[in-house]
């Protein structure tokens, strides 16, 4: 579903574009996100970003660290801190699969975006993830140039 489709049943806040191009993605979970009024109302004016934003285990919890919420301009003293870590709603064993993937095999949890679901809770999209070395993000944008180049070559043509 994509924000521009009329028929989508959530908005996205805020999305990490620069993750496909970085990582190679692996398996996504959908997680909740613990959030303060404040937050929640700078999200649903939509200027949040993710691109530096990583999630980590703590005390046996999922927490998002580096995401940017701005302040809510009409809060003035009950504002929230901009880049405080926020903890993420995992089942336990999504937990544990996250924590092992991580220690194990060398991977990264990384948030790929911030929307409202159907009911207007906050949801985040994480996904396990690998980094790419530089040769493989030559290559895809070699093939993402290629691609972009091919399908202009076909609409002239008719």
């Amino acid at each position: 579903m994509n924000a521009k489709d009329p028929n989508a049943r959530y908005r996205i806040v805020a999305d990490n574009r620069k993750a496909r191009f970085n990582y190679e993605i692996g398996e996504t979970i959908e997680a909740g996100i613990v959030l303060v009024g404040t937050e929640v109302k700078s999200l649903r004016e939509g200027k949040a970003t993710i691109g530096d934003a990583y999630a980590g285990e703590f005390n046996g919890e999922v927490f998002l660290y580096n995401a940017y919420i701005p302040e809510y301009l009409q809060a003035n003293r009950f504002n929230h801190e901009a880049k405080r870590p926020r903890k993420l709603l995992l089942h336990e064993a999504q937990i544990n699969k996250l924590t092992g993937a991580v220690t194990r095999e060398g991977m990264t949890v990384v948030p790929l975006k911030i929307y409202f679901d159907d009911r207007g809770r906050a949801k985040v999209e994480i996904a396990l993830a690998r980094g790419k070395k530089l040769h493989d993000k030559r290559e895809a944008d070699k093939e993402r140039t290629w691609n972009r180049d091919k399908s202009r070559i076909m609409r002239d043509r008719g």
